[in-house]
């Protein structure tokens, strides 16, 4: 049986972070930085939510780069239009979810 670290429950008891995703207020915006490059933000994520977890699932199903600053995840590129969709299918409700 594994216990979660955070808690000291077993893991199988906790559905903490379900809950808390579907709690989460989630804002998703573009930046231009240098050179005319656009990166996606995707912020409002409280501290129950494994940042750097989702930030890997973004990465992957839309295949691009990026990175976790200050709470914040930045993906390499445009994906204004297709970051909710994804976000959705990890688990956070769609309605907390704005452009």
């Amino acid at each position: 049986m594994e216990i979660d670290p955070k808690t000291g429950l077993p893991i199988e008891a906790i559905a903490w972070e379900d809950l808390a995703k579907s709690e989460q207020k989630i804002k998703v915006s573009t930046e231009t930085r240098r050179y005319g490059k656009k990166i996606t933000v995707v912020s409002g994520f409280d501290n129950c939510i494994d940042i750097k977890a989702t930030a890997k699932a973004l990465k992957e199903e839309l295949a691009c780069g990026g990175t976790v600053k200050d709470g914040v995840v930045e993906l390499q590129g445009d994906h204004l239009k297709k970051v909710k969709a994804v976000l959705v299918k990890i688990g956070f409700a769609e309605e907390s979810i704005s452009d």
